[in-house]
């Protein structure tokens, strides 16, 4: 979906959303909110609507107010609130349906409010200060990341030298998790607003070109090369970093070279 098309898209959900009683607000999400960076092609419909008393159950069980429902080919209910659409052209939409008071089962960072009918923004604002403080109350310390980090990359390795493969690769993917985590934590970046506190993951190639390119050619290829590269990365950026585990990642390293040279 193009720029203008998804401007159009997001414009006719706004004006359905405002026409409709039952509806009290419209919250765009990520890239539709048009916080840090606006959307693009590959960008989906993220965003939270608000119902009035009584109507949210509804509301997440009808089709006939999102824009051109009848060519939706897909729909699927993903949480108790939340839902993901796909159009027949590939364009996808993930929402929830909450009341005011079922908002405290949100977490948000960026967001934009298209419709507030009464006390929307308010409720926004707050729970995005919950997050950030949720956030930073659950946040493990470097000993876990570093530890977990660590042995995801062991365990990762030896699943694959045993020739289980996808369970190997899983735990590597979740090293990388791991390192995406340190990386955000430790190493300042001009962009780093653009990072997704709630998905470590997202942005990284942007916010960090040179680690996050590497990172990301290291996923397109086998395991064993995955493995060396989170090894090397994080000795090149995160040595630095008091408690950093240099004799855990020796001993994990000569583990990688003997199972595959």
């Amino acid at each position: 979906m193009d720029t203008a098309a998804y401007q159009a898209f997001t414009t006719e959900l706004t004006r359905r959303v405002g026409a409709d009683g039952r509806f009290r607000g419209l919250v765009a999400l990520g890239s539709m909110a048009a916080r840090d960076y606006p959307p693009d092609d590959f960008s989906d419909h993220d965003f939270f609507v608000i119902a009035w008393p009584g109507h949210a159950e509804t509301l997440r069980h009808e089709r006939g107010w999102l824009p051109g429902a009848e060519d939706v080919a897909l729909v699927f209910r993903e949480t108790a609130h939340g839902l993901k659409v796909v159009y027949r052209d590939g364009h996808l939409l993930e929402f929830a349906v909450f009341d005011l008071e079922e908002l405290s089962f949100a977490r948000v960072n960026r967001y934009r409010v298209l419709l507030d009918k009464g006390g929307v923004t308010e409720r926004m604002d707050a729970r995005a200060r919950d997050t950030a403080v949720e956030l930073q109350r659950t946040a493990p310390d470097d000993a876990w990341l570093f530890g977990q980090w660590l042995t995801q990359v062991l365990v990762g390795m030896g699943r694959h030298a045993r020739g289980e493969g996808l369970s190997g690769r899983a735990r590597l993917d979740e090293a990388v998790r791991l390192f995406c985590l340190l990386l955000a934590r430790h190493v300042p970046a001009p962009q780093a607003s653009l990072l997704d506190g709630l998905d470590p993951v997202r942005r990284v190639e942007r916010v960090y070109p040179r680690t996050g390119g590497e990172l990301a050619r290291a996923l397109e290829g086998d395991s064993p090369g995955l493995a060396r590269t989170l090894l090397r990365l994080a000795e090149r950026e995160l040595s630095h970093v008091p408690g950093f585990p240099r004799d855990g990642v020796a001993a994990v390293r000569a583990r990688l070279e003997a199972l595959h040279g």
